[in-house]
């Protein structure tokens, strides 16, 4: 059984794996000991029952802190936790549409586009380019150009219709709070 898959090792250096003739050593408290051999440095860790960790390793001389390096660890993990519950999602939704569109389906899937925009949704829209239509990219900006008024009011058109592989693509994100005001 592999637990450790998709993890990323640690690769920080602990207690008797920094093999350095000489550190600038510092302490949890912010006690500078100045440069000191790696076993002083060492020893002084074992004293406080504390861990020595190399935080500098390309410094000249490489700088060690004594800490404890599981207290860290978990701050670290907190930290990154908070992070990402912090952090916003973008959604993006998907219309398609086709180059011979009805125009009462063309207000439909606006309907539906708006709706989405309202929910501080990204949207994208595709016109979808079948056979002879590909010989005629010009008819899917056309359909995306005859849309784009109906949303520009709620929306901004992050990109002008552009013309990628089959599709004729167009991205509106909702209007920020500070526009509709």
């Amino acid at each position: 059984m592999n637990r450790g898959r998709g993890r990323k090792k640690d690769e920080t250096k602990l207690n008797e794996d920094i093999r350095l003739p000489e550190v600038r050593c510092m302490g949890d408290d912010g006690t500078q000991y100045g440069i000191i051999s790696s076993d002083e440095a060492l020893d002084i860790a074992r004293e406080k029952g504390l861990d020595l960790v190399l935080i500098a390793p390309t410094a000249k001389p490489p700088v060690v802190k004594i800490m404890d390096y599981g207290k860290f660890k978990y701050q670290e993990e907190k930290k990154k936790k908070e992070a990402k519950k912090k952090q916003k999602k973008i959604e993006v939704k998907e219309i398609k549409l086709s180059v011979k569109i009805a125009d009462n389906d063309v207000n439909y899937k606006v309907k539906h586009a708006r709706e989405f925009l309202e929910a501080g949704k990204h949207v994208k829209f595709r016109v979808f380019l079948r056979g002879r239509e590909m010989a005629n990219p010009q008819a899917g900006k056309d359909v995306l150009n005859r849309v784009w008024p109906m949303v520009e009011d709620i929306g901004v058109k992050e990109n002008e219709p552009k013309f990628e592989g089959r599709y004729v693509n167009m991205l509106v994100t909702p209007k920020k709070d500070k526009e509709k005001k």
